[in-house]
């Protein structure tokens, strides 16, 4: 377990906690819908009539779209899901991460475990996911450890952790190694950032762009690459990633003065307090047949599962840190879970990706995934 006020750096538990939080993570509030089973049976029963099979049964899709099978093809990214631990509790959030998952944080053995798995599977890019992965008290440890392996490192930042007198130092950490930062933004507004994430997120999100547009990024450099994350406010899906981009750029320049270099859109999943969300509002069905009906067979071959491993902070493996949240760990021949200190490159390649409704996220319109549209 770690204690709020040590990850505060000495400002206590209120340092810690700092920040905007739109709603308090499902489990602190012991709602059904924090169990996977209830989240699936929820999608299980929403009626759907459309997609290539009108059964609205994610598989039947993909084979109707002429794929046989859903397997990994090369591994190129190593996910490390360092905690559920965040100094935010946003409404789309589908880790349910925040203040209160102190005790979900991986270990030091665990990251050394990645590691050796890390050197032995092959892949480019690191990417550093959580909760917060900054208030892991291994994060630039693992970050050190994977450059000097020659690795890309992607930070999935909240940004407001960023203004936390002790992440301060960040921006400089991140930009001295060639870190990559990706950072969560639901709009370049105000009153969409803050409807999504809480009063004041906007303010501080803008305080820590210019951190880091002080420390080289959002100038061009590739090695000091700022991308932000949108997801759409409402129930419907991403729009156009380019025009986006654009829009946001101009926005960004013209009002605040601060850069970036690329804009990924990203679908809502139907899952954890996103889907808590659309249940509040009666949107269930609807959201889940908007997905299905946008189904686009051009997605399934750059689907995220197919190029990347996914570790939560415990070492067990997963297909996405979707699947990752639903409890979809993978396993092996004796049904027992897989675990990244037993990492097997072979035989990540020869499973069958797992799949629930939940998936239609990625495959509508654009697709959707940790790197942005598909097509």
């Amino acid at each position: 377990m770690i204690e709020l006020d040590v990850l505060a750096g000495g400002d206590g538990a209120t340092a810690a906690v700092d920040g905007p939080r739109r709603t308090t993570s499902m489990r602190s509030r012991r709602v059904p819908l924090t169990e996977p089973a209830e989240q699936f049976r929820l999608l299980a029963e929403v009626p759907v009539g459309s997609g290539p099979s009108g059964t609205g049964e994610f598989m039947r899709d993909v084979h109707a779209s002429g794929w046989s099978d859903l397997r990994p093809d090369k591994l190129e990214i190593f996910q490390i899901n360092l905690g559920k631990l965040c100094n935010m509790t946003c409404m789309h959030c589908h880790v349910d991460s925040g203040p209160d998952r102190t005790e979900e944080v991986m270990d030091r053995a665990t990251v050394d475990a990645c590691l050796r798995a890390l050197e032995a599977s092959g892949a480019h890019t690191v990417d550093l996911t959580g909760g917060a992965p900054e208030l892991n008290p291994n994060f630039e440890y693992l970050v050190d450890a994977c450059v000097s392996m020659g690795k890309q490192v992607l930070d999935r930042c909240n940004l407001t952790i960023l203004t936390v007198p002790r992440f301060a130092h960040l921006p400089e950490f991140f930009a001295e190694r060639g870190v990559e930062v990706v950072c969560s933004l639901p709009h370049y507004r105000k009153l969409g950032t803050d409807a999504q994430r809480g009063e004041g997120t906007y303010a501080k999100s803008l305080k820590a762009l210019r951190a880091l547009n002080d420390a080289g990024y959002g100038a061009g450099d590739p090695k000091r690459q700022l991308t932000l994350v949108t997801n759409p406010v409402g129930a419907f899906l991403a729009g156009s990633q380019s025009s986006l981009e654009l829009e946001w750029k101009a926005a960004l320049a013209q009002n605040h003065d601060v850069y970036f270099d690329r804009l990924l859109a990203l679908n809502n999943m139907p899952m954890s307090r996103y889907l808590e969300w659309l249940e509040q509002r009666g949107s269930t069905e609807a959201y889940l047949n908007r997905l299905v009906s946008a189904f686009n067979p051009a997605t399934i071959s750059g689907l995220m599962c197919r190029n990347t491993l996914s570790v939560d902070w415990r070492g067990f493996l997963y297909d996405c840190d979707f699947n990752q949240q639903l409890d979809m760990v993978l396993s092996d021949d004796r049904g027992e879970p897989r675990h990244v200190s037993s990492f097997s490159l072979d035989a990540w390649r020869n499973h069958d990706i797992m799949t629930n409704r939940h998936c239609y996220g990625c495959t509508a319109g654009a697709g959707s995934g940790c790197g942005g549209a598909i097509t």
